[in-house]
């Protein structure tokens, strides 16, 4: 029953939501109003306590030059924090996806139906400065009514053959809330610390293995 494939389900999902994000810049501005700098927020896989920590300890890193460098502020990270069965959006497990293989037209690979599943992603967002941080969240918060549909293509593979089974999904993905967190704890010499952390809920699927079959291409029927 549990042998060897890979779907590439969860990573496709992860690689649509962290591109929903990566793409965000904020500006800061001179009295007169105009701008001063523009600054690209860095995005990452990873869980905000290990950037915290970063920054009480020092947040410096040596580089491949030797130059020590600071880790900056504002930045921004991602996280899976659960995957739970879906039960109200569940299909009848027995019905099969099938689709031509490329290479060989004789040849079909099948599938059972997705398994639905929501799998729930934290965005933090880090900043020294408040501005920085109502920038951001500005630039997202629109978006979510409060869900917003990614379009990704899963590409289901497996050892046992190159083909490929693809089927275009539509995955909501609803913003379930938004929490902000200041730390002000030490004294004033200490770097302050803002953290906005979005908790979003994607309606995804998970798919099985892929098996290979002979294409029924003629039917003989008696008469």
């Amino acid at each position: 029953m549990f042998t060897h494939f890979k779907s590439d389900s969860l990573r496709n999902l992860v690689i649509a939501f962290g591109s929903l994000f990566n793409n965000i810049y904020i500006k800061r501005y001179q009295s007169d109003g105009d701008v001063d700098s523009t600054m690209r927020v860095p995005l990452a896989y990873g869980n905000k306590e290990k950037y915290l920590r970063r920054l009480d300890e020092g947040g410096s890193i040596t580089n491949d030059d030797g130059v020590v460098v600071q880790m900056t502020l504002p930045r921004m990270s991602f996280e899976i924090s659960s995957t739970e069965y879906d039960t109200s959006r569940k299909r009848n497990t027995m019905q099969k996806l099938t689709t031509r293989m490329s290479s060989d037209d004789s040849q079909l690979n099948t599938t059972y139906a997705e398994v639905p599943y929501n799998v729930t992603f934290n965005l933090y967002i880090m900043t020294k400065y408040m501005a920085d941080g109502l920038q951001i969240v500005e630039q997202i918060l629109p978006y979510f009514t409060p869900e917003f549909t990614v379009t990704i293509n899963p590409t289901v593979t497996t050892t046992y053959s190159a083909g490929r089974a693809q089927k275009t999904m539509d995955i909501p993905l609803v913003l379930n809330s938004v929490d902000h967190e200041e730390e002000w704890e030490g004294d004033f010499e200490e770097r302050r610390s803002l953290t906005w952390t979005l908790s979003f809920t994607a309606r995804s699927y998970m798919y099985g293995r892929i098996t290979t079959a002979e294409r029924i291409k003629r039917v003989m029927a008696p008469i």
